[in-house]
């Protein structure tokens, strides 16, 4: 039976179980939501099982008898897995393939099985302004082709793609390598215990690759596989002057207006042509390749358009590089606010005694954001004229993450994407953050496949949450072909 037979087949009961899990409002940043988080692990702890994995738990807190070595202090996790035995893998059938001999085709060693990491997150966004939505968010309700509901892509439509796929490798007898899954409940606030889970858990989680689908396609027309993710660092300033506001005009001259000095300073961040200029800060930062140059240059893009959909007459970035190359290969940096003073209605005409700002530079692959926030650090400490005070905490962070596109698992998505879709996807970076990507690296040492397909009119996060249904289907066929084509040539 073909993947497509299959979807065919059982496409009243996969909407039905994705509907399940919808309609738990796993809702991660408010407490009132604890025991629904629970139940959607559950959930999926049960469809899992179903899908052909041999064990499944849930680890937290709450239930430490499931794993009671390192059960989780936040939201529970979901560990499943699926074992790849030889006698599944080996055997033939001559009136199935025909002549087959088993030296050739039969054998199947253990050590050489690759095993697949599958990560996503249950965790959804609140629904707030219930008004804006056009049926009930916790009620999946289909129209022009979409499902429409909170977490009908992010992430709980997703995750079943893979659980979908999974199924039908499983139950069809072709899964010819190990897979694991780790599904978390804390994505949408930062994934707070994940860390230590992979600290605590490596073992229970080794895996060659981690497959992820949680990102997006540039178009529906135009499939992609995210490659790279930017990396985050983020301050507070904080500029001290007199001792308390002063009148601009008995003191505006004579005394450093601390809001001015915050300007100036950060004014000297980004030169003309677009540099970052703090010391050091690009030692780290890599070329973008030239066959990547080459795929960003055919994602269908028009420069005018982009203008006129964020309404400015121009643009601005780094000089030699193109919109697309900016906003997701190189670093960047944005003040993300800035106040001090009178801004209430009317005037006030005051020499302020403290000046605030939040800035951010995003990151490229291979810079160390704990070692660039050092560096900011000082420089705008280096800066601050006489007169104030300047203090700059770093608030958060997180690496950027680029995946080769010449290695076998990024090559078995290629294959998956053009069985799905027709064309091989395009290579296509991000310019957002997942933090998470880098840690995985770190922590368990091996890269990740981005093998999304959130669309832009998806509205994540957003009122009318929905996944394109067509899309979604292809989704799983392409992660069927990602498993085929990664283990095409074992046994």
């Amino acid at each position: 039976m073909s993947i497509q037979e299959y979807i065919n087949a059982h496409r009243e009961r996969f909407m039905e179980e994705w509907a399940s899990l919808i309609r738990i409002p796993s809702v991660s940043c408010e407490a009132s939501h604890k025991a629904d988080m629970q139940r959607c692990a559950e959930r999926w702890r049960e469809l899992l099982l179903e899908a052909g994995c041999q064990k499944a738990q849930v680890i937290s807190a709450s239930n430490p008898s499931e794993c009671p070595e390192a059960p989780s202090d936040g939201n529970p996790f979901v560990y499943a897995e699926f074992k790849c035995e030889n006698e599944k893998i080996g055997k033939c059938e001559n009136e199935k393939i025909g002549k087959c001999e088993n030296e050739k085709i039969g054998k199947c060693e253990n050590e050489k099985i690759p095993t697949v990491l599958v990560y996503a997150h249950y965790d959804v966004m609140p629904v707030e302004p219930l008004d804006a939505w056009l049926s009930d968010p916790w009620e999946p309700s289909v129209r022009n082709g979409r499902l429409y509901a909170r977490g009908a892509d992010d992430d709980k439509g997703q995750a079943m793609i893979q659980a979908k796929a999974f199924e039908y490798m499983a139950k069809t007898g072709q899964l010819r390598c190990n897979v694991k899954f780790i599904f978390e409940g804390e994505e949408e606030i930062g994934s707070p215990s994940l860390e230590a889970f992979l600290e605590n858990h490596k073992d229970l989680l080794k895996a060659d690759i981690i497959l992820v689908s949680d990102t997006s396609m540039i178009g529906k027309d135009t499939p992609s596989i995210t490659t790279g993710l930017r990396g985050l660092a983020y301050w507070q300033i904080e500029v001290d002057g007199p001792n308390r506001d002063l009148h601009s005009g008995h003191f505006g001259g004579a005394v450093k207006n601390p809001v001015n000095a915050l300007c100036e300073m950060i004014a000297q961040v980004v030169d003309k042509d677009g540099r970052i200029t703090i010391p050091h800060f690009y030692d780290d930062v890599l070329p973008i390749p030239d066959e990547e140059r080459r795929m960003i240059a055919q994602i269908p893009f028009s420069q005018e358009v982009y203008n006129k959909a964020i309404d400015v007459d121009d643009v601005f970035g780094e000089q030699g590089y193109s919109t697309l190359e900016r906003n997701s290969c190189r670093p960047s940096f944005d003040v993300c606010g800035i106040w001090g003073g009178y801004t209430g209605e009317g005037s006030k005409t005051v020499l302020p005694s403290k000046a605030f700002a939040k800035v951010s530079c995003r990151l490229v692959a291979n810079q160390d954001h704990e070692k660039i926030s050092r560096a900011f650090i000082e420089y705008m400490e280096s800066l601050a004229p006489k007169g104030v005070r300047v203090r700059v905490t770093p608030m958060h962070g997180g690496q950027g993450y680029v995946c080769p596109i010449d290695i076998p698992a990024y090559k078995a998505a290629e294959k998956g994407f053009e069985e799905a879709f027709g064309k091989r996807p395009l290579a296509a970076r991000r310019g957002g953050s997942i933090p998470i990507i880098s840690a995985f690296e770190r922590i368990l040492g091996c890269k990740t496949i981005l093998m999304g397909f959130g669309l832009e009119q998806n509205a994540i996060h957003s009122p009318n949450e929905s996944m394109d249904l067509e899309v979604w289907e292809k989704g799983i066929i392409a992660v069927t072909g990602f498993y085929k084509a990664l283990t095409e040539n074992q046994g």
